[in-house]
């Protein structure tokens, strides 16, 4: 007679447990939160609204846009408008043709000149706009007494063209430099550009491809930021301008201000509308993805060099 062994329990039946009540986390009041963000709006809206209110509102006449509509068609709107957003996109042009191919030159060949053009980019923080604006009128006017019989005379005029101000340029570039430098760095110190580069090096690419295909598009958010930085300033400088006699929009805004004070309102407030429209048109030119046909191309070429080694 066989002996009777007790049967072990099966391993993976699961002992049934008490359900413990589950405890929802307690939402702690929001208050102060809700209340510095309506500080903090009340704070940009409440000025914006009164200006609007001032251009609109006429006490004993009521309600009017005529400070609107004669913007449109005062002397010099138009011109120093368009002025200004020339001047800006040189400037944002110059910059990033100066800034990004030393800063990936550094960063591929020579590490250790890092903190040299760190000091160098970073040095206009330092030196005031009256005293660039000093230096660069002495050098204007050093050089027409003694270039005059050079073929430089005619440089240092066409520089100083009252419909493209080319100095202004050169002086909006140097201004600009250590906000590109801060956004082109932080976005190189994101990304590891020496083995983008080697990678693309391997698979054939030649420099310019890896420029302009590997590692500007990798830089997208960081050219927006420079861009958005640059733009914000050239839009908004008004004492390089003005020293140098030159009347981009900033001057043309301070030159009506004390003959039509609701114009002059307006066009500020028009001013912030087309600031904030650029702004965020380059925002979301940073933020919008890369384009597939430079990451297509790189393993087609792989592919070929792999059969030819096959066969």
């Amino acid at each position: 007679m066989a002996a009777m062994t007790p049967t072990a329990p099966e391993t993976g039946a699961r002992v049934a447990r008490p359900a413990t009540p589950v405890r929802s986390p307690r939402r702690r009041p929001r208050v102060w939160r809700g209340l510095v963000l309506g500080l903090g709006g009340a704070y940009f809206l409440v000025p914006l609204i009164a200006s609007f209110v001032f251009t609109v509102h006429t006490p004993g006449q009521g309600v009017s846009f005529a400070a609107y509509t004669e913007l449109l068609g005062a002397e010099g709107f138009l011109s120093s408008l368009l002025l200004s957003l020339g001047l800006a996109a040189a400037t944002i042009a110059l910059s990033l043709l100066l800034a990004v191919p030393a800063l990936v030159a550094v960063r591929l060949g020579a590490p250790r000149l890092r903190p040299v053009i760190e000091v160098l980019c970073t040095l206009p923080l330092v030196v005031p706009p009256i005293a660039l604006v000093t230096g660069i009128t002495t050098v204007l006017r050093w050089g027409p007494d003694h270039l005059s019989r050079t073929p430089l005379y005619q440089t240092f005029l066409a520089v100083q063209n009252e419909d493209f101000p080319v100095v202004l340029v050169l002086a909006y570039t140097v201004m600009a430099l250590p906000f590109v430098y801060r956004s082109l760095d932080a976005g190189l110190r994101a990304v590891d550009v020496p083995t983008l580069v080697e990678a693309a090096r391997n698979c054939g690419a030649g420099r310019t491809y890896v420029m302009l295909r590997v590692i500007l598009p990798n830089l997208r958010p960081s050219l927006a930021g420079a861009a958005f930085l640059t733009l914000a300033l050239v839009l908004g400088e008004f004492t390089v301008a003005s020293l140098l006699g030159f009347r981009p929009f900033a001057v043309w805004i301070v030159s009506i201000s004390g003959a039509q004070a609701r114009m002059s309102v307006a066009v500020s407030l028009l001013s912030l509308l087309v600031t904030w429209a650029l702004l965020l048109v380059l925002s979301r030119a940073g933020t919008a993805p890369t384009s597939a046909p430079g990451e297509a191309r790189t393993p087609r070429r792989t592919s070929r060099r792999t059969s030819s080694k096959e066969s």
